[in-house]
């Protein structure tokens, strides 16, 4: 509009004869609307916007009959969460059974609903949220007293509110930081007393210095553990003590008790429960990586380093589980903790020597694997520090293979977009730049941040990049137990932001101070000072030890942060910090010689690992897109790629339920009828073991798996159920209770290989064909192939942009549904977004919605 930044102008409605409404931001609404058609089709009652009008029983106005959930309209409210559900659900239930079937429950009251907690906590598009009490209290209360948090930068925002006297709490609101809501809700159940100073409540854990501390549990049996399921802490012992130290675990738990089946806010309570009730009758809480490991990841990593046989007996996985483990062939969880092991001890091309079979989905392409089944290319920046003739480099790879192109936080470019048989070639070209890998797919160093420093800054009094280069050269390739980030800024105006790293340092006029154990992420934690105004030199013989005991120490998965949080405090007191003080500068376990020379055998057996790639034939034969054929099926036709902002991208995914996801066969034998004969894919030697292999049979993408570990052979579809993406053949396989599986690399949904049902819960399955070999060839029992492709042919089921998705702003179109089947839409306002850059096209001169 004339005048106005806006690129709203008005709201244009289809109704005939609406005038224009002028409006300068459209907010889109979404919230719970009750599907009360059938209801309204059989006269009950509803309320005025929807909604079945229930009474105190859950009554309907019809006899016997009777509404819980969302479609439930109790004194005027829709209850839109789980936990007020199952308490409608039970009231419901013992009406029933009392009123309607005759059932003597014994009840001394007449069983009623008269709402409930409307506490919860959710994780929205990548955002803690969470409310609790009295969340919006009347201005004019004269017992209210807020506090607010806000911070922008680092999107956290925090309400809480308490009686005047602030000495109870009444209720709150929590955005971008609720790991202390079970905390806080169960403060305010219990009656809302809070601490001596209120305060310390308010800001959020990451910001309140110092080590995190896991929050004690209420030991009250009448707590309430679960909001979700109205679970207290003496229905959890209740269990536990019943189900004894073998059966009480915490999939039983969820399953039997519901504790933590709900949002999942619960689980860190349920698991403190089940450790100190563990305790209580003789046992204690499994940290045992998965069924074919007995021992944790710290665990492991001790008896590989300390083996008495040498290096070379557990120097691969079979060794490892031959020697260490239960048995059994892996899985989607020891492999790649094994795969960690071995290359923080032996530190070979983790392409070779069957080390793929352990690499996670990234790992094992050497790339990010993204939306549609493409991959993401990170070449290294160290420092951030980029040549003119580099970044001309990036442009002409990013336009000659058409890669959406953007700078990362990190300070560097990632170009995505690219098709797995194209990274080898791609990297070429960037080899040629003079770029390495910038290991973004591994759990390794990612990045060292940098300001400018000395070199142009008016402020800075060290060289920050070309520290963060020295730095970033040192631990390229190392990798950790998670990934690691750095950042070195040349004076304390902090502009890298060093104490959010995994290890940070920050400039002085006599050195440099080191901090340690800091991150960012939905739970920020601020490094604590290591040591002050030391050289460079000491600098990276204090982060050599540093980093090399968080590796021979730290869980799978486990950030520098939580790990350092967890380790003892120091002789004197003072946290985990003095006690690394201790051990990294004092060397107060004697073990300092160990550290220094295990990180130095990282360093000198450094690899790029895509030049390694690039260069060798046999490695580059790892990234062809099928094994039994050289053609190619462009990414384009496996995913619509749509404009955004003159770049292309995947169309969006549809939401889970939604058409384009969770698959099924039209029956379970869809191909039982069908004339079928053996096909040759390949000979055995194209098929590497342990791993899958995609073929292409017509216009059909099928996944060979090679379990060379077990002697058998299995062929299923390609393509993940769960949302279309032609990705199986690069998942994990492995096996649980015994059964072949393979675990999807997007959202590791695990299937069987010999049945195809999903083994992780779901109700998903896949399609599997016989296979067998001869003579040296692998043959598979397959349709007519026009059959065939009719079920999963690459084009039939290509993911194509749903009806409703975000178009870089260039329109959002609700679909009007109709009397197909569908809610019929009467006197609805249909509208149709039009930004600045559709309204030539359209005949506008000004932006309208």
């Amino acid at each position: 509009s004339e005048g106005s930044d806006s690129p709203v102008a008005a709201l244009r409605f289809s109704n005939e004869g609406w005038d224009d409404l002028p409006v300068q931001m459209v907010v889109v609404s979404c919230g719970i609307k009750p599907r009360d058609e059938v209801a309204k089709q059989a006269g009950l009652e509803l309320g005025e916007r929807g909604g079945v009008v229930v009474d105190e029983q859950l009554k309907a106005s019809a006899e016997d009959v009777y509404a819980i959930g969302e479609i439930a309209l109790y004194n005027n409210f829709i209850y839109g969460l789980i936990a007020p559900g199952y308490k409608m659900a039970e009231v419901c239930a013992k009406t029933v059974a009392a009123e309607s079937l005759g059932y003597d429950l014994g009840l001394d009251e007449v069983p009623e609903f008269t709402g409930a907690d409307l506490s919860t906590k959710l994780k929205l598009l990548g955002c803690d949220v969470a409310s609790f009490g009295e969340t919006h209290p009347a201005e004019d209360d004269p017992d209210i007293s807020s506090m607010v948090w806000n911070d922008a930068e680092g999107g956290i925002y925090r309400k809480l509110h308490f009686n005047k006297d602030r000495t109870k709490l009444k209720g709150g609101i929590l955005v971008g930081d609720a790991s202390d809501y079970s905390r806080l809700h169960t403060m305010y159940i219990e009656g809302g007393e809070v601490p001596e100073n209120p305060g310390t409540l308010l800001p959020p854990p990451g910001a309140r210095g110092g080590p995190l501390e896991e929050e004690e549990v209420s030991t009250d049996p009448n707590a309430q553990i679960c909001s979700c399921n109205d679970v207290s802490r003496g229905t959890i012992e209740a269990f536990i003590q019943e189900a004894g130290v073998d059966g009480a675990t915490m999939p039983e738990i969820k399953k039997c008790t519901k504790a933590g089946s709900g949002c999942g806010g619960c689980e860190p309570q349920v698991k403190q429960i089940l450790a100190q009730e563990l305790e209580k009758l003789g046992g204690k809480l499994s940290n045992h990586m998965c069924e074919h490991f007995a021992h944790s990841r710290p665990e492991l990593m001790a008896l590989v380093r300390t083996d008495p046989d040498g290096p070379e007996s557990v120097d691969s996985f079979a060794k490892i589980l031959a020697k260490y483990g239960n048995g059994g062939d892996g899985c989607e969880i020891c492999k790649p903790a094994v795969a960690s092991i071995l290359a923080s001890t032996v530190n070979g091309v983790i392409l070779d020597d069957g080390r793929d079979a352990l690499q996670d989905t990234n790992d094992r392409s050497l790339a990010n694997m993204q939306r549609g089944g493409t991959y993401s290319v990170v070449p290294r920046v160290p420092g951030g520090e980029l040549s003119p003739d580099q970044l001309v480099a990036l442009g002409e790879t990013a336009k000659k293979y058409n890669l959406y192109s953007k700078i990362t936080g990190g300070q560097r470019v990632d170009l995505f977009g690219a098709a797995k048989h194209q990274l080898p070639d791609i990297w070429e070209q960037l080899g040629e730049a003079g770029f390495e890998s910038g290991h973004a797919y591994g759990k390794a160093l990612r990045t060292v941040k940098s300001c400018v420093g000395s070199t142009w800054c008016r402020y800075g009094v060290q060289d920050s990049v070309g520290f963060a280069i020295r730095v970033e050269n040192r631990y390229k390739g190392v990798r950790s137990p998670h990934k690691m980030k750095s950042a070195v800024s040349g004076c304390v105006r902090e502009c890298a932001e060093a104490v959010g790293k995994d290890f940070g340092m920050i400039a002085t006029e006599n050195g440099y101070n080191l901090y340690v154990g800091g991150n960012g992420g939905a739970t920020p934690v601020h490094a604590q000072l290591l040591a002050a105004d030391i050289d460079e030199d000491t600098v990276l013989k204090y982060l050599d030890r540093y980093l090399m005991y968080y590796i021979l120490t730290a869980d799978k998965l486990e950030r520098t942060a939580p790990w350092q949080a967890k380790l003892p405090s120091g002789k004197n007191g003072g946290g985990p910090i003095e006690h690394l003080k201790e051990v990294i500068i004092e060397d107060s376990l004697g073990i300092c010689d160990e550290l220094d020379r295990r990180m130095q055998h990282l360093v000198d057996t450094y690899h790029d690992e895509w030049a390694e790639v690039v260069k060798d034939p046999e490695r580059r034969k790892k990234f062809k897109q099928f094994v039994n054929t050289d053609k190619n099926i462009p990414r384009e036709d496996m995913v619509e790629f749509i404009d955004q902002r003159g770049q292309n991208r995947p169309a969006d995914w549809a939401a889970d339920g939604q058409p384009q996801t969770n698959w099924q066969a039209p029956d379970d034998d869809v191909f039982a009828r069908s004339e079928k004969s053996w096909v040759e894919v390949g000979s055995v030697s194209d098929f590497a073991p342990d791993v899958g292999s995609p073929i292409l049979i017509g216009d059909t993408q099928l996944a060979v798996f090679n379990f060379a570990s077990r002697g058998e052979w299995h062929c299923t579809q390609n393509m993940c159920p769960h949302k279309q993406a032609f990705v199986l053949s690069q998942g994990i396989m492995g096996s649980l209770d015994g059964v072949a599986k393979v675990a999807c690399p997007l959202h590791k949904k695990q299937f069987g290989l010999e049945t195809g049902e999903q083994l992780d819960g779901g109700d998903l399955r896949i399609l599997t064909f016989p296979i067998k070999v001869e003579d040296d060839k692998v043959l598979v029992e397959l349709p007519k192939q026009d059959e065939l492709d009719a079920i999963l042919g690459t084009n039939g089921l290509r993911v194509l942009k749903s009806d409703c998705v975000d178009v870089a702003g260039d329109a959002i179109k609700v679909p009007v549904r109709r009397k197909n089947g569908l809610k019929e839409m009467e006197n609805e306002k249909e509208f149709q977004v039009v930004t600045e850059d559709a309204r030539e096209e359209v005949g506008m001169n000004k932006t309208v919605v």
